[in-house]
């Protein structure tokens, strides 16, 4: 008896159920500092418990988050807040650890003028500086949000419009690059001069992905410290990729992120301190609590 074609094929998927997903670690990369974090693994074919890492550069958190909710990635960069704010959602991609440390800077021209450019109203930039003006009540400047990106925000810099401006890297380091007038007024990664920096990214690990946390904590640590030790290699591969156009990065753009690995539950009493202060600013950039202890991965 003669078995039709198409109930051939189903007997034969039956038999094999296996996914394409179940050989690759799906990683969703937010285009941006954190990137660099990640230049290395982008450089070769990566392999973690057999599974390829299979990295995918995203233009916006919000584009990350929408997959998050889909279950589409075992493995994700964001900012912190985004990613606590998910997790108090109950979508659950807990913290697996933290690759960058602070990228936020005051530049300008005059550090006694008298408005401050920022754009993101209720975001990281906006907190840690108002926590930083309220911690140096010698500067009142007053806070203006008529920008709307950071690039934005960057040509107003340069083009005269903005004398004063709250910039992440690279742009910092582009600033300071084209044209000399601009300097660092203020670093508002540290809450003292002792701190290693705000956990303001996150990197987050989905369920499935659990059994692979040790090797995935290895490939983060030596993929930051290859950043860190070769960033002209690290710019080179960014570059590469399209992740960032030719001279964007310097060597100073990767010290500015401060990149260093930290796995959660190491960086749990940092995440919290941070978390704290965007509590009290910001309460629903949390969804208005604090997560609980699941959020933070340790190995068992």
């Amino acid at each position: 008896m003669k078995i039709p074609v198409c109930l051939l094929l189903c007997l034969l998927c039956a038999c094999n159920p296996a996914r394409k997903e179940d050989n690759i670690v799906r990683v969703k990369l937010l285009r941006g500092p954190s990137a660099i974090a990640f230049a290395q693994l982008m450089d070769t074919s990566v392999t973690v418990n057999g599974k390829l890492l299979q990295i995918e550069v995203v233009d916006s958190p919000e584009l990350i988050q929408a997959k998050l909710i889909k279950g589409e990635a075992e493995l994700a960069v964001l900012p912190m807040l985004s990613a606590v704010n998910l997790y108090n959602k109950g979508v659950n991609y807990p913290l697996l650890g933290c690759p960058l440390w602070g990228t936020l800077y005051v530049v300008g021209r005059d550090s006694s003028s008298g408005v401050l450019h920022l754009f993101g109203s209720g975001t990281s930039p906006d907190i840690l500086t108002r926590y930083y003006l309220n911690n140096h009540p010698e500067w009142k400047p007053e806070l203006n949000y008529t920008f709307g990106s950071a690039r934005d925000l960057f040509t107003g810099l340069l083009s005269g419009t903005v004398q004063t401006a709250v910039l992440s890297e690279p742009f910092v380091s582009m600033a300071l690059k084209k044209d000399s007038t601009v300097r660092l007024v203020a670093d508002l990664n540290r809450p003292d001069p002792d701190a290693q920096g705000f956990a303001q990214t996150a990197i987050v690990l989905s369920e499935r992905g659990m059994q692979m946390q040790p090797a995935l904590d290895s490939l983060l640590r030596a993929s930051c410290r290859f950043a860190v030790e070769q960033p002209d290699r690290a710019i080179r591969i960014l570059e590469e990729k399209d992740i960032f156009a030719k001279g964007m990065l310097t060597e100073s753009s990767i010290h500015r992120c401060r990149i260093d690995y930290v796995p959660a539950c190491r960086a749990k009493e940092a995440v919290q301190n941070l978390l704290t202060i965007i509590l009290a600013y910001e309460p629903k950039a949390l969804g208005g609590k604090l997560p609980d202890d699941t959020f933070f991965l340790c190995e068992h």
